[in-house]
């Protein structure tokens, strides 16, 4: 048995489908990417963290892993968290600074963690998945329920446009992975 999953991925895999389904189990945590560097304020916020100007940042980010653990489980006994791939880095470092001696990054997690399984997300058609980031990141809308109706979106309304180049770049960039 596991006392916690990651799911790794990259953008436009399904990743917040599957974290969703997760949670409404009640059953297998609650995850998110609580290491996603855009987001650590809003989460800190949310978890009413004291200003990391108020304390070291070995205490905050002692204080963080604490508070994404405590919400990542979501009153389950299952931590949950996404762990897209560039935000790896980010948790690596922070957990290497809360747990210095250990030998590797596979050890520092399940220091944190538990004993840890790892879910590898990917999407087949690495061009849809190309297309669906670029407009997402073009339109600014994320995530869209079966109705119409939007669940997320991160900056106004715009039109997508179609790039060529943009398109072979992240499609280059999603098959290295």
């Amino acid at each position: 048995m596991f006392d916690a999953y990651i799911m790794c991925g990259t953008p436009r895999t399904g990743s917040t489908l599957l974290c969703g389904l997760l949670a409404s189990t009640r059953m297998a945590g609650d995850p998110h990417s609580f290491y996603r560097r855009q987001d650590v304020a809003e989460w800190a916020g949310e978890w009413a963290l004291p200003h990391p100007d108020t304390m070291s940042a070995h205490d905050f980010d002692v204080a963080y892993l604490q508070a994404a653990i405590r919400a990542g489980k979501g009153g389950t006994a299952i931590f949950g968290l996404r762990l897209m791939r560039e935000n790896l880095d980010v948790l690596s470092a922070i957990l290497d600074g809360i747990f210095p001696a250990l030998p590797s990054d596979k050890a520092r997690f399940e220091n944190a963690f538990g004993r840890v399984l790892y879910i590898h997300l990917s999407r087949e058609n690495k061009l849809a998945q190309a297309v669906s980031l670029i407009k997402a990141e073009q339109t600014g809308l994320w995530h869209i329920a079966p109705d119409g109706t939007e669940i997320e979106r991160v900056a106004p309304p715009q039109e997508p446009r179609y790039d060529f180049e943009r398109i072979q770049h992240e499609l280059a960039k999603t098959r290295s992975l």
